[in-house]
């Protein structure tokens, strides 16, 4: 039996992804896309629909989970793909995630269900990329929340969903300029950039166009070859994910950062240091820092918490700051076996004889950034050259002002 192979596709831009989802059925011949409409989750289901380059092939509805539209998806998803793999007929299943669901979590649901991810891929419309990392609403706001707990903003699901994915499908736009694709360029530089087009492949099958179904299962083709590379979107669909790898790209202590770039009005900052951080004055500093940059991200230390390595993941005006466990160098030589080899191997890359593998590591990205401003108020948060002097036992007297934010 030939094994069937999954790629997701997500994205807040809808017109993008469904573009490049109608890209892959008519590239990939025998696919099928599976979707997950949340919007009518206020309505206590969630729709799925099946469908390939003809049409709707089946639709259903799987109900709400915990009152949580994701947690139906989740529950729904894996069953589908496993009867499209036991009949054995489709070489490619597209995953069309709806608006504000985020690929990570799929993927790792998908791969934990047993099957094959082979690409993970979010569209893009290059001129709405400033737009989304400068909205700070919530996506509740605009109907997007995929739970009634869910409190992500528009800016900060935007950004994940553009940072995982190994693959961005690039919509054509004639709106964006050289700036807008600067930006999305230096905000993602190791991505692999796929243009897509718009025109009739964008078009969604309506409901009316849906083929004969069976009472109890989806109506499936019959048996079609293995997936050939139909073009260069449907080579990154099947050139292989691999979960844990890109989990490991997302995590402060080892994440593969931008490096320092300039060019056609867009910037990008590499702020790095070794010295602590003074709690009080980084947290006066926070607003004017969330504010610098249409995205900003990194791995910092505070004087007060020496041990504690703490994620800064900021878009739209809205800053994250959480703690992430330990700093490499404060733990016991016994504990470093339990340690994934790659977070080992980035520490190592950048080890300090006294500090370890403790230190800042901001990065700061954004058109019409001012660098040189932003250096400054950076290294004003710093220790001084006394307080640094005064030693470990005296940082932790200092002001605890971060606990409040951290709900320590």
């Amino acid at each position: 039996m030939p094994e069937l192979s999954v790629v997701i596709v997500g994205g807040l831009h809808a017109d993008a992804r469904k573009a490049a989802v109608a890209q892959l059925l008519a590239d990939v011949p025998g696919s099928v896309a599976l979707h997950h409409d949340l919007a009518t989750a206020a309505a206590g289901t969630v729709v799925r629909t099946v469908r390939d380059a003809t049409g709707i092939l089946d639709a259903g509805e799987a109900p709400l989970v915990n009152d949580c539209a994701c947690c139906a998806l989740r529950e729904d998803l894996v069953p589908e793909l496993e009867r499209l793999a036991d009949a054995g007929h489709t070489p490619l299943a597209v995953v069309e995630l709806w608006d504000s669901v985020e690929p990570k979590a799929m993927a790792e649901v998908v791969t934990a269900g047993g099957l094959t991810v082979t690409g993970v891929i979010t569209a893009v419309d290059p001129a709405l990329v400033l737009p989304y990392l400068g909205n700070g609403d919530d996506l509740a706001d605009g109907g997007l929340a995929a739970a009634a707990t869910d409190q992500r903003t528009v800016a900060d699901t935007f950004a994940r969903q553009l940072e995982y994915a190994p693959v961005l499908a690039i919509a054509e736009s004639p709106e964006a300029d050289d700036e807008d694709r600067e930006l999305l360029a230096q905000l993602h530089p190791t991505a692999r950039q796929v243009p897509i087009g718009h025109g009739d492949l964008a078009g969604a099958p309506a409901l009316g166009a849906f083929a004969q179904g069976t009472a109890d299962g989806l109506t499936v083709p019959p048996p079609r070859r293995r997936p050939s590379s139909g073009g260069p979107l449907a080579e990154a669909a099947l050139a292989g994910f691999d979960v844990e790898s890109a989990a490991s790209a997302q995590h402060p202590a080892c994440a593969l950062f931008p490096a320092e770039a300039d060019a056609h009005g867009v910037s990008t900052l590499v702020w790095q240091q070794r010295r602590p951080f003074h709690p009080e004055r980084l947290y006066a500093a926070l607003e004017d820092l969330t504010c610098a940059a249409a995205r900003s991200r990194g791995r910092f230390w505070l004087a007060d918490k020496p041990d504690t390595l703490f994620h800064w993941d900021a878009a739209g005006g809205a800053l994250c700051v959480e703690s992430v466990g330990p700093w490499l160098a404060s733990l016991p030589d016994a504990a470093w076996e339990m340690v994934p080899p790659v977070r080992r191997a980035a520490a190592a890359l950048d080890w300090h004889p006294e500090h370890g593998d403790r230190g800042q590591h901001l990065v700061f990205t954004s058109p019409g950034l001012d660098r040189d401003g932003l250096e400054r108020l950076l290294e004003s948060c710093l220790l001084t050259d006394a307080e640094y002097a005064a030693g470990r036992d005296a940082w932790q007297r200092l002001p605890h002002a971060f606990d409040t934010l951290l709900e320590v």
